[in-house]
């Protein structure tokens, strides 16, 4: 084992809590997608997140892109069961977005508030820059390598592009690039949930050259969703 799946699997146990914790939250969701089985299912579930952890690939180690691969080893997880279910990666991405909106609404919303203003912080502005620029020197091939963009002090407080996107890439080396789209309608529960305003055009998920994020703390979310996915969207408003 290589040092850097060490740095993964020196934190399992925190990411198999993680697991739990989304697991839980979403059991009503779960039993509705799963019926009978939906216990033993998610233990199914639980293996294969547990057996993907030293594959995860090594950004850094700093958030957010660390936790985003986790989030990404969690939806991978739940689709190679259920495609072992019989079950399609749309399905899985309308679950998995539906789980993602019983995460979030598990947490009072004054609480998930608390964290719109650290979003939109000097300092967190400072960090992203300075992540951008480190991404841009590619340390980790397999990471994110991103571009910041200043606001435009009307529509957007800021933006960032991916250039390269990390889940993508691990998606793709798993043999499983055909789910990658269903992470990017998460992004609209976030948004909403955390106050960010998000807008986005496009995604490297579905073939565009960035994914251009912009945040308008407080704003409207107006997140581009291709017509294959729309009802994905549509079940999470429900």
């Amino acid at each position: 084992m290589s040092d850097l799946s060490n740095y993964y699997m020196a934190r399992k146990k925190r990411f198999l809590m993680e697991f739990d914790l989304v697991a839980r939250s979403a059991r009503s969701v779960i039993e509705s997608y799963f019926g009978e089985n939906a216990r033993a299912l998610t233990a199914e579930v639980r293996r294969e997140f547990e057996n993907l952890i030293p594959q995860f690939p090594y950004v850094g180690g700093k958030q957010p892109h660390t936790e985003f691969i986790v989030f990404t080893g969690m939806l991978l997880a739940v689709y190679r069961v259920n495609k072992t279910h019989g079950k399609t990666a749309k399905q899985t991405g309308e679950m998995v977005f539906d789980m993602g909106r019983a995460f979030l609404n598990s947490f009072p919303t004054f609480l998930l508030r608390l964290f719109m203003p650290m979003s939109f912080s000097r300092r967190a502005m400072d960090r992203i820059r300075k992540g951008a620029i480190e991404s841009q020197q590619r340390k980790y091939p397999e990471g994110n390598v991103i571009d910041f963009i200043e606001g435009d002090g009307k529509n957007f407080d800021y933006g960032v592009d991916y250039l390269e996107c990390a889940s993508c890439k691990f998606l793709a080396k798993q043999g499983a690039p055909e789910i990658a789209p269903y992470l990017c309608p998460v992004d609209i529960l976030f948004s909403e949930a955390l106050g960010w305003g998000l807008t986005r055009t496009t995604t490297l998920a579905q073939g565009a050259e960035v994914c251009d994020f912009r945040f308008k703390k407080g704003g409207p979310t107006n997140v581009a969703v291709p017509a294959a996915l729309g009802d994905v969207v549509d079940l999470g408003k429900n």
